[in-house]
């Protein structure tokens, strides 16, 4: 039989903002548990919640850009539910009045490169984040920091039909979430988790029964899921059997997901509007100054590297990999006045080190002075390549000032012209053979009298000069 996947996502993005959605405390990740808590977050009766405005401009920074329908009347609702990790057995969230709804992102697969799909996307809504339950041989120990921390929750249509595309939608979707500043997107820290509701069906059929996958949190493990949970479900059917409407959960040790709970009669989260929270007002004038603050997206960016810049597409999608890359290669090019080099550096030995040093794009920091200064070094000849690349890993590495480390090293470039030319009569004199093999036309040996003319000059010399030197000299 010729099977299809039909999946949609539920996509979890915690937003940036510095307090919760509701009450003072801090968003930021980690702290000792439950210190990041107050009687709102947790719960306590008699508390009353207070809107932060920040999240809801991060959702509609959000909204225009996926180019949703703003909900202008807006408010929340109360879905209510038990679980250990839920101190008020109620979640504040959106049902009736998302605050976006009709979106669309265009993605492109690896295998479809120029040939773009829209996923449409059918609504955003702003809700709150429960907390984290902690499981060890002693018991289950419930931490509620979390709880409180504002989550945008997107929402497609039944849209893919490929992990390849799944992991493209994730893929654009993070790069415009960092870009409009409204989330960091690190998935080992949980802050954008992915639920993959998954049915398969015979080519052109009727739609199956789904599965809901729970908070995949890397790319490489929902593509596993995805693979994994579609051959399940054809295998199953292909016996005659009949897929049933769960929640699963992926253990990516295994390569394996198991049934969590049965989803088979919808349960009832009795929802009902938020009794604490006034609905709001979204007025035109806000969405207007929100659109015209808007940051620059990387497709912009990408678009401007290559017109204004000069640079090659491929090294404008490498620099716009990552906002933090994107903003240091812009530091330095702007201190430097050099993007040219700038695009060099950073896509050549920056990024080699990012891996070498398995550094996150989100965690690079670098001084853009110093590398600026580095730049003008050697693009004014005071220092080679080679020392170039030298100074870079230590200026890197050990945040060595990059003119003191020149010094240190004795990496200034020798131009002087006498000094070149004694330096390249001596390595004549020393390979008088070499010498033979070039004039019967082995030019291959150019390099290696280059090089022996490098290292008497403790690889300082300036090559340009060396190279012209050792011709006038040969060709005598």
């Amino acid at each position: 039989m010729n099977w299809e996947i039909v999946m949609g996502l539920e996509v979890h993005a915690e937003l940036s903002t510095k307090s919760k959605i509701f009450c003072g405390c801090t968003t930021e990740f980690g702290g000792e548990p439950n210190t990041h808590v107050c009687p709102v977050c947790s719960g306590m009766p008699g508390t009353l919640p207070r809107l932060n405005r920040s999240v809801v401009e991060y959702a509609l920074r959000v909204g225009l850009a996926l180019d949703c329908e703003i909900t202008r009347h807006c408010k929340f609702d109360r879905k209510n539910y038990f679980y250990p990790d839920l101190p008020k057995a109620y979640q504040v969230s959106q049902l009736y009045a998302p605050i976006c709804r009709d979106g669309k992102l265009e993605i492109e697969t690896d295998g479809t490169v120029g040939k773009k799909k829209t996923i449409a996307i059918r609504e955003i809504h702003m809700e709150e984040d429960a907390g984290k339950l902690v499981h060890g041989k002693g018991g289950t120990l419930m931490d509620f920091n979390r709880c409180g921390v504002p989550l945008l929750e997107i929402v497609s249509q039944p849209d893919f039909s490929s992990a390849d595309e799944v992991i493209a939608y994730l893929e654009k979707l993070r790069e415009t979430l960092l870009y409009l500043d409204v989330c960091d997107c690190k998935m080992q820290e949980g802050s954008l988790r992915a639920d993959v509701n998954l049915s398969v069906r015979q080519a052109g059929g009727e739609l199956g029964v789904r599965t809901e996958m729970k908070n995949l949190n890397s790319f490489k493990a929902i593509g596993r899921a995805i693979e994994y949970e579609a051959a399940r479900q054809i295998k199953l059917l292909e016996k005659g059997g009949r897929v049933v409407q769960e929640t699963r959960r992926w253990d990516d040790d295994e390569g394996v997901s198991l049934g969590m709970r049965s989803k088979e009669d919808a349960q009832d989260y009795r929802y009902f509007p938020e009794p604490d929270l006034l609905p709001m007002e979204i007025s035109g004038e806000w969405l207007v100054e929100i659109r015209g603050n808007l940051p620059e997206p990387a497709h912009m960016k990408r678009e401007r590297y290559t017109r204004d810049l000069g640079l090659t597409g491929s090294e404008a999608s490498l620099l716009t990999s990552h906002k933090n890359i994107s903003a240091i290669f812009e530091a330095i090019a702007e201190r430097s006045g050099e993007p040219t080099e700038t695009a060099r550096l950073m896509t050549g030995e920056i990024m080699r080190l990012v891996n070498d040093t398995n550094t996150l794009p989100e965690d690079l920091h670098i001084d853009e002075r110093k590398f600026a200064t580095l730049i003008a070094l050697v693009t004014t000849e005071k220092i080679n390549r080679n020392a170039y690349k030298e100074t870079i890993e230590a200026v890197f590495l050990h945040d060595a000032d990059p003119e003191a480390y020149i010094a240190e090293k004795g990496l200034m470039m020798v131009s002087d012209d006498s000094a070149i030319t004694r330096a390249v009569a001596e390595v004549l004199d020393a390979n008088p053979a070499a010498i033979a093999e070039y004039r019967e036309g082995k030019e291959k040996v150019f390099g290696f009298l280059m090089g022996q003319v490098m290292r008497k000059l403790g690889g300082a010399g300036n090559p340009d000069i060396i190279k012209k030197s050792l011709k006038e000299m040969l060709d005598e």
